[in-house]
């Protein structure tokens, strides 16, 4: 039967896996505007990346806001533990997100080269360091570093080999999830060069990423027991799943096959970090509060509910609407136009003299 503190944090960690999927994207793509190149060899990539997720990146946000509101007005006390604890990965990541979407919108409207580029250094830098951040607070929760009563240490808590291991495989995931839709947009809107070496550089990731996921299931059984066993039991098809869709997506990416390629790409983010939260089931602090425990009082675990329903109603369909139009072929054929001349978003080919 469903508790409604369950039903809760099943709602909390939806949220969760949203913004893996949708935000992960968004700070993927900036690891490929690091690596795209110099100005004139990145040009074409970088403008495709600004059309890509110009239309969505603040709205993929939502969800980390979400799952803050969630956790804290659902769960406080271990929100309250986890702040004061992993205060320092979380301040690093907040920072890079607001770093990385000024200096995403602020690179747009720039009126030289060396601003450009300026620009473009923070936001991909960012996008890189916001996600590793992110991935070691999920790495301290998960191997039990979060004490009940807070204030944990601020540095030991998360400088460790699972949460190292979680912010590096996070940091990969986003980059092969940003590679893959990357890839698609670039075939789907006809520029084949720019989708074959995007081709390239999502297998290159894919197969790093999965190397470094072995590489941490060593360290994770001996540093966060309780998540192995969890990992290896209930989640284990879970995690299954997300193995199969990882190698999925790579042969589709082997075989040209792109669009197909973006949902078993979507399919391995969202089971791995399902397989997460099931093998860390039923902690909300590992070996510390479950979500029993954790839970606050019964009317406002209802009222969270109630909000959910009501949100599931009025922002879904507009987000769903939103993701559609930036599908559209109107959409591609705009964009399409824009970048073959000169009033591309970021104007990269007029600055480089393209």
């Amino acid at each position: 039967m469903m508790t409604v503190e369950f039903a809760v944090a099943f709602a909390l960690f939806a949220g969760v896996i949203c913004y893996a999927v949708l935000g992960g994207a968004d700070f993927g793509s900036g690891f490929h505007d690091l690596t795209a190149g110099g100005s004139r060899r990145g040009a074409p990539l970088r403008t495709l990346i600004d059309h890509s997720i110009g239309p969505v990146w603040e709205a993929n946000h939502v969800w980390l806001i979400y799952v803050l509101v969630m956790w804290w007005t659902g769960f406080p006390q271990s929100f309250a533990a986890a702040m004061t604890t992993l205060y320092v990965p979380l301040v690093l990541a907040l920072v890079g997100i607001v770093l990385r979407g000024a200096s995403f919108a602020f690179r747009k409207y720039s009126e030289t080269l060396w601003q450009a580029r300026l620009f473009g250094i923070v936001f991909a830098t960012s996008s890189v360091l916001a996600p590793f951040f992110l991935g070691t607070i999920a790495g301290a929760l998960a191997s039990g570093r979060v004490p009940e009563g807070g204030n944990g240490d601020p540095w030991t808590s998360w400088l460790a080999p699972t949460p190292l291991f979680t912010g590096a495989i996070s940091v990969g995931t986003c980059a092969f999830l940003a590679g893959t839709f990357l890839t698609a947009d670039a075939a789907r809107r006809g520029q084949a060069s720019l989708a074959a070496r995007l081709r390239v550089r999502s297998l290159v990731v894919g197969a790093a990423t999965g190397a470094v996921v072995f590489a941490a299931l060593i360290p994770i059984e001996h540093d966060a027991p309780t998540l192995w066993d969890g990992l290896m039991s209930r989640a284990a098809p879970i995690m299954a799943l997300s193995a199969l869709g990882g190698i999925g997506t790579l042969v589709l990416l082997w075989t040209g096959r792109f669009g197909p390629a973006r949902l078993t790409a979507v399919v391995a983010v969202a089971a791995v970090m399902a397989g997460w939260g099931v093998g860390q089931y039923p902690w909300v602090l590992v070996d510390q509060v479950s979500i029993a425990e954790a839970a606050g009082a019964r009317t406002t675990m209802q009222g969270l509910l109630v909000a959910v329903a009501i949100a599931a109603v009025i922002v879904g369909p507009a987000l769903a609407y939103l993701f559609y139009l930036t599908q559209s072929p109107r959409w591609n054929d705009a964009a399409q136009g824009d970048m073959s001349t000169s009033a591309g978003s970021t104007h990269w080919s007029r600055r480089v003299g393209g």
